[in-house]
């Protein structure tokens, strides 16, 4: 990263979409491949991809259904769309879980960028309870598959444990990604 909180978006760094995940080789078919990177001052980047036997399309239809999302990404408790200005948009999501019989609640007011031609959904957070939550989510086909490619740079507020937010992330990042598929899968075969 260039630098810590760079301006949206040169800070989101990705590789190739045919590169999959930086040093890792492609990950088979239905296969999640994650990597973490920790920054100073408590960020972190999360990075997690999935090879699918589905049409880029199915996903993309997931990923911008922005009032249903938390019918099929697990521990989204609400998203809800603010506005829409051409390919921007404005959304407020809640996510809500039980750990070590606490329940944790975060809430963001993002912003994204929709470029379905790239098969690339940009997110920056323009209030919410982290100092940092900006990312992308990237669909994308080869020879022989689709992929699905999840990148976050996050950073906590003062106080909160990002020893614990990193776990969860990385927990709730796979199952993110599976929640997509289940519902691309859903749609398709009932089309």
């Amino acid at each position: 990263m260039a630098q810590l909180l760079a301006p949206f978006p040169s800070s989101v760094l990705l590789p190739p979409p045919e590169a999959g995940i930086p040093g890792q080789a492609s990950c088979p078919l239905d296969t999640i491949q994650q990597e973490m990177e920790r920054l100073p001052h408590g960020t972190r980047r999360l990075a997690v991809q999935l090879r699918l036997a589905l049409s880029p399309g199915w996903i993309w239809s997931v990923l911008t259904d922005y009032d249903h999302l938390d019918q099929f990404i697990p521990n989204l408790a609400s998203s809800r769309q603010l506005w829409r200005r051409g390919n921007r948009v404005a959304l407020e999501q809640v996510g809500s879980q039980q750990f070590c019989g606490l329940r944790f609640s975060a809430r963001v007011q993002l912003e994204l960028s929709e470029e379905p031609e790239r098969g690339r959904l940009s997110f920056r957070m323009l209030e919410g309870d982290f100092r940092c939550f900006q990312g992308i989510w990237q669909v994308g086909a080869d020879t022989t598959s689709t992929w699905l490619l999840y990148d976050l740079t996050v950073q906590g507020k003062p106080g909160m444990p990002i020893g614990l937010i990193e776990q969860r992330l990385k927990d709730d990042l796979a199952s993110n990604l599976r929640g997509v598929q289940r519902e691309a899968q859903r749609r398709a075969a009932l089309a």
